[in-house]
């Protein structure tokens, strides 16, 4: 029998999945990553960037990108213009050092090109597969601790303190309530193996959401607004000033290793690793996100990331770009559909995410902690994901943590030559670039 045009492209068999269950997955990626295309105008405005052609401009530019990795790399991600470095550029580039938005969006696209011809050259994969197996550990379960934070942060079930630096906010609110009911419903209804439990658990605290009046249905179809007011705007030359090459070098370096920790971190929660530990097509997803950079500054858009909440698609069952393309044509079907879109508040999501990190973190499992120089560099890169807000940060002291025990320990011989050229690398970074 003649394989389906589906199985052909997506090799669905291979990958022990279904159109069915992949479909699934990728709605469920689309609903935990959504909230990008109302909050990134929210920040970028503040830039003095029109909101309602960011809107846009966001849809559009996730949902391409998005639906081109799951066809050209077959891997199972959303991508989408990055929540910290959109908040790096309207307040640290545009707000703190006085660039305009123009000039800004211009460091964004030689970051990109910069970022595209590491991945031409190989040199990111070169960075991925050079991690030891322990850090990839480190990373991974970081990732669900960080998103567990974000998920928590989200619903007010944590918040900041003075003296505390966090504290438990007022659970007996509603949105902690419904954020509670969210994940209680996720982890009971996994148990009993309903591949539908996050949906359905979002589903359930929208409806009641909607039913006590905490969101309004005011529609399902408007029409795109026009992204002409930023759409080829940036200004190329203006950011290759002297004084702009460290702001291009960090947007560069931050997306390099932000998107590094989720792609590994997702790939390994999806199968995608053969049995030596290298990811396949990584080099074609690599490629991807980082040709989306550029091509996303052109289009009005900062950095374009891999968004750490595809890990809830695949917790589902997703592991082909079939998810990917899934979400692409939701992001773009967004476009018309952002009152139905609102619908959703951010504390149905959080369940979703604190599910998904319940997932990644049990990766610690596969950790020898007995072997001190294995388990501390390992905890370095897990805490301090959450703890510094950046994938990066935790990556880097991770790798700088790595070689020092090591030696210290008298196992000189467990580090390869890649991983002290990378963690001289980080350490430079935190030198001349800082945090």
């Amino acid at each position: 029998m003649k394989p389906s045009f589906l199985e052909r492209i997506f090799k669905l068999s291979e990958h022990n999945t279904t159109v069915k269950t992949e479909l699934m997955a990728g709605a469920t990626t689309f609903i935990t990553m959504c909230y990008v295309i109302f909050v990134i105008p929210a920040i970028l405005s503040d830039a003095g960037m029109d909101s309602g052609a960011l809107f846009a401009a966001t849809c559009l530019v996730a949902g391409l990108s998005t639906i081109f990795i799951g066809v050209y790399a077959n891997w199972p991600v959303g991508l989408a213009p990055g929540m910290g470095l959109n908040a790096f550029f309207a307040y640290a580039v545009v707000q703190g050092m006085g660039y305009s938005w123009e000039q800004a969006m211009g460091a964004v696209f030689w970051g990109g090109i910069g970022f595209m011809l590491l991945s031409l050259f190989k040199v990111r994969e070169w960075i991925i597969d050079s991690i030891p197996s322990g850090l990839r550990v480190g990373i991974t379960s970081g990732i669900g601790l960080f998103l567990a934070l974000i998920g928590l942060k989200s619903a007010g079930v944590v918040v900041a303190s003075p003296g505390t630096i966090v504290t438990l906010g007022d659970i007996t609110q509603f949105g902690p309530l419904m954020a509670s009911l969210s994940l209680f419903l996720i982890l009971g209804l996994s148990f009993r193996g309903i591949k539908a439990s996050v949906l359905i658990a979002i589903g359930i605290v929208s409806l009641i959401a909607l039913i006590a009046g905490d969101v309004s249905f005011t529609g399902i179809v408007a029409a795109p607004p026009s992204i002409t007011p930023i759409v080829g705007k940036l200004d190329i030359m203006g950011a290759l000033s002297p004084e702009m090459i460290g702001v291009i070098v960090a947007f560069m370096f931050v997306n390099l290793f932000d998107t590094t920790g989720t792609l590994i971190a997702v790939g390994d929660k999806a199968g995608l690793a053969d049995e030596n530990g290298k990811m396949t097509n990584m080099n074609r997803a690599l490629m991807t996100d980082g040709g989306a950079s550029w091509i996303g500054a052109i289009m009005g858009t900062p950095t374009v990331t891999t968004y750490v909440e595809s890990a809830s698609g695949v917790a589902v069952g997703g592991r082909t770009g079939l998810t990917a393309v899934t979400v692409g044509a939701l992001f773009l079907l967004c476009m018309f559909l952002s009152p139905l879109a609102g619908i959703v508040p951010a504390y149905a999501t959080a369940g979703a995410l604190v599910y998904v990190a319940v997932l990644m973190v049990g990766s610690l499992t596969r950790i020898d902690w007995d072997d001190l120089t294995e388990a501390g560099p390992v905890l370095i890169t897990t805490i301090m994901m959450p703890l510094s807000f950046s994938i990066a940060n935790g990556i880097a002291l991770g790798f700088i943590a790595y070689p020092v025990i090591k030696v210290l320990a008298g196992r000189t011989s467990d580090v390869s030559i890649s991983v002290w050229i990378l963690a001289a690398l980080f350490a430079l970074k935190f030198v001349f670039f800082g945090i």
